[in-house]
């Protein structure tokens, strides 16, 4: 039996890789479909690379001018777990010592988790203000610091592990050496605009 074909020519651009996820999520493993498409797809197999790395196959079967046609198979049920980075060699660095902020995070495109890790410089603060509208797990990975809650200071320092509940009120100093953290929390939907007709 041939596999089924997914022409995605006709559809317009915002609606191809959708459509083509829809038909990888509907295969049993084992099972391939073949993309015909006007072009190289080549940030679609990045997308793949990144949310299904050793869970799919990627076969040209031809590189037309008019038409590519590429076998996408399916060998494993869902993404595959795997290890992501080293988070103590994220956390010592080398950072720019003119940057502070994200210096990893969570990037599969079809996830239910954010994830970062966030460098302050010594001495460098966040701000008073409310956490968002999702509770967040933060570890200590290197360097220390000082949270300043609504009533309390929290000491920060390797291994500390936090509870940060929805909407409480933060403030977070660095030590002297700095501080790295990773955060962990339910990925914020992405804002739509509603444009009006």
């Amino acid at each position: 039996m041939s596999d089924q074909e997914l022409d995605v020519r006709p559809l317009r651009k915002p609606d191809k890789h959708p459509r083509i996820f829809q038909e990888f999520d509907s295969l049993a493993v084992g099972e391939s479909f073949v993309l015909v498409n006007n072009h190289d797809p080549k940030h679609l197999r990045q997308e793949f690379e990144l949310d299904h790395p050793g869970a799919y196959g990627w076969d040209y079967l031809d590189k037309g001018t008019e038409a590519w046609r590429i076998r996408i198979s399916k060998l494993a049920s869902t993404p595959l777990p795997r290890i992501l980075a080293d988070a103590h060699a994220v956390a010592a660095g080398p950072h720019d010592p003119d940057t502070a902020g994200a210096v990893w995070k969570l990037q599969m495109s079809r996830r239910d988790l954010d994830s970062n890790i966030i460098h302050l410089q010594p001495n460098a603060t966040i701000e008073a203000h409310a956490g968002p509208d999702l509770d967040v797990l933060l570890l200590v990975l290197s360097g220390a610091g000082e949270l300043e809650t609504e009533l309390n200071a929290l000491t920060l320092r390797p291994e500390s592990l936090v509870w940060l509940p929805r909407h409480s009120r933060r403030r977070f100093t660095a030590g002297a050496n700095g501080l790295t953290y990773l955060t962990v929390h339910q990925r914020r939907q992405p804002l739509v605009l509603d444009v009006a007709s």
